[in-house]
């Protein structure tokens, strides 16, 4: 299976131009069975989706989960996930401190390979608050029954060090390696967008999605893993045997 995560910036894109369009044309360019999205809603105001719904379905084959409190809303703080039809998911929202109103989404989903956790979040531009967030959702998934999990997001991190909102994760997903640079689009040098995985197994191939249509689409490449659910099988039946 394919799992995917991007930035898709309220569907402007580098030449200024909102196109939802077009944006669907790259998600389906992905070819990934779950895709988490960020900024996929209108920021102020009535937050509505901002993609076609129908369209995307068409196109790429995928549809939201119902994350929003409302009938024509895609996301929670704008991270959507999509998924195939048909797909059973439990949904939980997550606030995130910080200075500004951010969020996540954890998803459990039954997938056709097995169950998979996915958090989709978008962090903060301040250093501090990412901290913070980092721990938050590190909290909320040490108290949550052992699943597969994938983060996946917009992180706003680039830095390994001390001082990086990445090592609080690492108590979870381990050692936090060098990412691939994501951003921005025109010259990709930071990597700001990431996919994390537990068991590390769980994925493999990360890598920026860098065609012509996603350079001009928004200022995040969107990433692409594989995800090997049949790798990590083993690891949690042994759990659920020992609890």
């Amino acid at each position: 299976m394919r799992i995917a995560s991007w930035n898709l910036h309220k569907c402007v894109g580098t030449d200024g131009r909102f196109d939802p369009h077009r944006s669907v044309a790259v998600i389906a360019e992905l070819g990934a069975d779950v895709v988490a999205l960020q900024e996929a809603d209108r920021r102020f105001g009535r937050r509505v989706g901002l993609l076609d719904a129908k369209l995307l379905e068409k196109q790429a084959g995928l549809v939201p989960l119902p994350v929003s409190d409302l009938p024509d809303g895609h996301g929670w703080h704008g991270n959507a996930i999509l998924v195939r039809p048909g797909t059973r998911a439990r949904l939980r929202r997550l606030a995130l401190p910080g200075a500004e109103p951010r969020g996540a989404v954890v998803a459990d989903l039954d997938l056709a390979d097995g169950p998979l956790r996915l958090v989709a979040a978008h962090f903060g531009l301040l250093p501090r608050c990412r901290r913070r967030q980092s721990a938050a959702i590190l909290t909320a998934l040490q108290e949550a029954e052992p699943r597969p999990t994938v983060l996946c997001g917009d992180l706003n991190e680039w830095g390994l060090g001390a001082r990086s909102s990445l090592q609080a994760l690492s108590e979870l997903f381990g050692p936090v390696a060098p990412g691939p640079a994501s951003f921005p689009t025109r010259l990709p040098v930071l990597p700001l967008d990431r996919i994390l995985a537990w068991p590390k197994p769980l994925v493999s191939q990360v890598e920026v999605h860098d065609s012509p249509l996603a350079r001009i689409a928004s200022d995040h490449l969107p990433l692409t893993a594989r995800l090997h659910l049949d790798a990590v099988a083993d690891t949690f039946e042994a759990l659920r045997a020992a609890a």
